[in-house]
């Protein structure tokens, strides 16, 4: 599951709705729904995105994290280090290599190291 996946579902028990009808109200097939929450599927288009933030009703700065979120959660992602330093290219791969066996408290403290180079 993607962290977009796993926002939508919230949103759409919070409302107490089933996944055929959040996708007959977008208009997009409920496999296509399920597989999007479960990350099966890539980033949502921008114009299913503002149909998504408009079928919640949400507002501002919940609408923006949900466009971030749906950006980042991508489940097949690729990393172009071409042109980078052979320690970035070893990073990457590691990686790519080690995800599968990390924790998720290995995963939380690389977020928040990432968090704060990138000042967040």
């Amino acid at each position: 599951m993607t962290p977009f996946g796993l926002r939508v579902r919230a949103l759409r028990e919070k409302k107490g709705v089933t996944q055929k009808e959040m996708a007959e109200a977008l208009g997009v097939s409920a496999a296509y729904l399920s597989a999007l929450e479960h990350g099966r599927r890539g980033v949502p288009s921008w114009p299913l995105i503002q149909k998504i933030v408009g079928y919640f009703n949400i507002i501002w700065d919940e609408a923006e994290d949900l466009q971030r979120l749906a950006a980042a959660s991508h489940p097949r992602v690729t990393v172009d280090t071409a042109g980078l330093s052979p320690a970035a290219t070893l990073l990457a791969n590691r990686l790519a290599g080690t995800i599968t066996s990390l924790s998720e408290t290995d995963i939380a403290e690389f977020l928040k190291r990432l968090d704060e180079i990138e000042g967040r």
